[in-house]
This record gives structure tokens, sequence and C-alpha cells, in this order.
């Protein structure tokens, strides 16, 4: 086939996967509605892969050629399988193997590990994806216990719109989670073919109507500083300021500290925290305390040091 019989033949294949699935099989609300047609619409799988409905019609008729992330975002909107995903992205021209494979996995240098260990305030270390790669007691204390996890659970955008503990602790959750995104869209600025990411984000998509809105909005934002209002617990309420730390290492590790204003009651909350997690850790228990070594609470990338 040509490049234009190509085309035709991609849009006719994006119709039928479309035609596959019922609203329900991506989270889309269909109570009481009427449907002429099974599957769903093209204003559906625009909306959840972010893009115009004028856009993703043009590649349905054929008459764009669609860019390879686009592709990638909706294979996974219609939930693709691996040889149909490779038939797409054939289909359109793009090296199928290369988008196929998965970024190397990063590893947390035991120089780092050390220094989590010896903080003395809430700190996480971020990797690509915002993927949570480890963390010390109290940002285990502070937010959820990580250790507790699966690695899949294990990123700070999908807790932040998908842990309901997490998401209670916001008092500001309207304003910390499309910062979330903005960070994400910024990142895949920074990775446009990793697939994981485009993952992440057809995940939460189709999982949150805000995450859906304003990933749309195509808001971006450099991770760099803020403040976040937590409500914990155990010590009430946090107004706590953050700061990410870029390592020389590896730049697509960033190191996330929290920490209050001194004599403040939020300063006095921490403090207490920490205590609270000193005394649980001796007695065996606590939010970092599993049946896994020590080094549990540091993913699953982590060596601790000799």
């Amino acid at each position: 086939m040509g490049k234009d019989a190509n085309r035709k033949e991609l849009g006719r294949f994006l119709k039928a996967r479309r035609a596959d699935l019922a609203p329900a099989d991506v989270g889309l609300p269909t109570a009481g509605e009427h449907r002429r047609v099974p599957g769903l619409r093209r204003e559906e799988v625009a909306r959840l892969a972010s893009i115009s409905v004028q856009y993703y019609t043009r590649v349905e008729q054929g008459r764009l050629q669609a860019s390879t992330p686009v592709l990638v975002t909706l294979a996974e909107v219609l939930r693709l399988d691996d040889d149909q995903r490779t038939y797409l992205l054939e289909l359109a021209g793009k090296d199928a193997s290369s988008q196929q494979s998965r970024p190397k996995e990063q590893e947390v240098r035991p120089q780092t590990w050390r220094l989590l260990e010896a903080l003395t305030v809430p700190a996480v270390l971020l990797g690509r994806r915002m993927d949570i790669l480890a963390w010390n007691p109290l940002a285990a204390a502070l937010l959820v216990d990580f250790s507790q996890l699966s690695e899949k659970q294990r990123n700070y955008a999908r807790l932040v719109f998908s842990d309901s503990e997490v998401r209670r602790r916001y008092m500001n959750w309207q304003t910390a989670a499309p910062d979330c995104v903005a960070f994400l869209r910024m990142e895949a600025a920074r990775h446009p073919d990793d697939p994981l990411l485009s993952e992440l984000v057809c995940e939460l998509s189709i999982k949150d109507p805000h995450f859906r809105r304003w990933w749309a909005a195509h808001n971006v934002a450099a991770q760099t500083t803020g403040t976040k209002k937590l409500h914990h617990p155990l010590v009430g309420e946090l107004i706590l300021d953050w700061e990410t730390l870029v390592l020389a290492t590896d730049p697509d590790q960033q190191l996330v500290v929290w920490t209050a204003t001194p004599n403040t009651a939020s300063q006095e909350g921490l403090d207490f925290l920490a205590s609270w997690v000193d005394d649980h850790a001796s007695a065996g228990l606590g939010p970092s305390s599993t049946e896994t070594p020590d080094d549990s609470r540091f993913g699953s990338q982590a060596t601790p040091p000799s």
C-alpha cells in the first residue's frame, strides 16, 4: 500500500477499534444515554487522548498524518495489544520497535541512599514521570507508607489523583493537583516518546475528569519550589515549603524536601511526627516497618550502601 492508502487503512483501523470499546470500558458514564451506534464516539476518543475532535477526525478520515506521541496515546486509549500497536505504528510509517522499548530503569546511588537516611525532614527522590524511587521514613509518615505500595503505584502524580488517603491529606488539592499535571506536561516535552509516560497520562485521563481537563489545558511548569497545605491525622494542619534539588549525577532524578518555617505550629507538628517515627521505629512499628529488609522503603532499584 502507498502512503495515502496506509493513511486510509489507519483511519479504518482506528474506527474499528473504537467500535470495539464500550464507554464503560474506559470509565465514561452512560447512564440514561441513548447511543445510535456501538462503541466510542470520535469526540470521546479525542477527549481521552487530549487532542481536538477536528484533529482526530482528520486522522480517522485519512487526511492527516498523526505524530508519534499522538499515535502512542491513541493506542493506550483504545486498549490496543502489542500486535495492534505495532500495526498502527507501521501503518503510520513509524519505527514500532523503538516505540515499544521500555526506558532503562533508574537506579538510586548508595550516596543518595545515605543522604535520604541522614535528612531529618521529609524527603523523596523522584525520577522520570514523577516515579518515586526512594524516600525516608518521615516522608512515609507524612503522606503514605510507600513500602506497602506496588512499584507501579509509587508515582507521585498517580497517588495525588488515585490514592484516596493522599488526596484527603491535601488541603489545597485543587492547587496541588493541577501542578502535578503541569509538571508531567513538562516531562512530556523532555521525553516525548516515553511509552510509560503515555500510559500514565492515558490511565489518569480515563480515571479522573479533573486530570483530563487540566491535561487538555496544556499548562506547563518546572518542578522547583512551592507550598503545600496538609491535614495529617496525627498532628493536624501542616503548612510546608517544598524545594526540588536536581542530582548532578542524573538530571532525571530530583530530591524533593519539605520544611516548615521555624517557630511555627507546622514546625512543632513536624517535630512531633519525627519523634513518633523514631519511637515506632525503635519498637518495630510505624510507616516504614514491614517484614521486608530495612531498605524496603527505598524503591526496588535502590541499593543500600555496603
